[in-house]
């Protein structure tokens, strides 16, 4: 096995959405990059963290968005989930760049998202069914 990896960047979005991500690694890295106090990396490799989180922020928030568009128009959770995927647009239109700064940024971004998510997840089904659990 080779020690070389290979990150993929798509900046446009649509390789994301062929791609599904484990949930775990990226929380890990989020619940990691959160805790920095002073990493001392080389600028390339906060680029590259910044460019990871940003793509599955990208993958997440297309989750969210699919959540919210099955939710009727009322519907309050789907008026947070807009405001936050506004926010998260807003963010992930800014170029990365290579700072501990963007990368808890991004990892920020990708723990709100997460953190809608699963209310998306947690909400009762359109119709008033509450969602099954199992």
């Amino acid at each position: 096995m080779s020690d070389r990896h290979l990150v993929l960047h798509d900046p446009d979005g649509p390789l994301e959405a062929e791609l599904t991500p484990e949930r775990a690694p990226y929380e890990a890295l989020v619940t990691a990059v959160l805790a920095w106090k002073d990493p001392d990396l080389e600028p390339h490799d906060y680029e590259q963290l910044a460019l990871q989180l940003a793509g599955h922020a990208r993958a997440v928030a297309d989750d969210v968005r699919r959540h919210a568009a099955a939710l009727p128009k009322s519907d309050g959770c789907g008026a947070l989930a807009e405001i936050v995927l506004q926010e998260a647009d807003r963010r992930l239109s800014v170029p990365s760049k290579g700072t501990i700064r963007c990368v808890q940024n991004r990892a920020r971004l990708v723990r709100a998202l997460y953190e809608r998510l699963d209310r998306l997840e947690a909400a009762p089904a359109p119709g008033g069914a509450a969602p099954s659990v199992g």
